[in-house]
């Protein structure tokens, strides 16, 4: 199969045309569940505070460029938006994250007929291990989006600034969902990203694919149970090591 990213991206539709699958339908109620209440909430700041928001992110244009502030003025506002749901995405995704690993487990046991070593842990178990991954994902989003979200003040670098925080966002995002999978076969965290960045625009495409969707009205309600188990897919037919079961 090709790795670029179409076709990363395309595995966000797999993912939600799994969701459906015996074995796996069960295991999606509180994801889902956990995913609208969250989303309400983003829906509901975004709708306060996204015009103050934009301009505070909007740089100051010289009088001869003002005929380009409609246009950054969009740019930034894309920024604005990636920046509001995706942070509610790492909530959601840290309150989500025991059953997520659940998820990702059935979704792969549909496809390969084999559930990964270490399955059927106690959920207690499962959910001390999960919010610590999601710990460490939050650690490296911190030390990245710290120096992006300065870039936004630095005049000239301020308008690449929009594209930086784009291309991180959907970086973060197939980090993000590419946890499950690879956490439930023992993937440490560094062993995660370097496994990612062997397919970069593969998973770039992935990753890109998820913050459009979580942009979608109705769809971003799904986009957290739809996003793990296309991860999933993305991890047995694209990542995982061709020659053994578990890597």
């Amino acid at each position: 199969m090709i790795s670029n990213p179409v076709t990363g991206a395309g595995y966000l539709l797999r993912g939600l045309a799994l969701l459906n699958k015996p074995r796996v339908r069960r295991f999606v109620i509180l994801p889902l569940a956990i995913n609208i209440v969250l989303f309400v909430a983003a829906l509901w700041v975004a709708t306060d505070y996204f015009g103050a928001f934009v301009d505070h992110l909007m740089p100051e244009l010289p009088g001869w460029l003002a005929w380009l502030s409609w246009l950054l003025w969009l740019v930034f506002a894309a920024a604005a938006i990636v920046i509001v749901f995706f942070s509610f995405t790492l909530i959601a995704n840290l309150v989500g994250a025991p059953f997520n690993g659940y998820l990702a487990e059935a979704v792969e046991y549909h496809l390969t007929g084999e559930r990964p070593p270490g399955s059927g842990k106690p959920f207690l178990a499962e959910a001390v291990e999960a919010i610590l991954g999601e710990l460490k994902k939050y650690l490296y989003f911190i030390l990245w989006a710290i120096p992006l979200l300065i870039l936004f003040v630095i005049p000239v670098l301020n308008l690449l600034a929009p594209f930086a925080w784009l291309v991180f966002g959907a970086w973060m995002l197939a980090i993000e969902y590419a946890d499950y999978p690879m956490g439930n076969h023992g993937l440490a965290f560094p062993d995660q990203r370097r496994r990612l960045a062997q397919k970069k625009f593969l998973n770039l495409g992935y990753g890109a694919a998820v913050m459009v969707g979580t942009m979608v009205p109705l769809f971003n309600f799904l986009v957290m149970p739809t996003a793990v188990a296309g991860a999933t897919a993305l991890w047995v037919e694209q990542l995982r090591p061709r020659t053994q079961t578990n890597p």
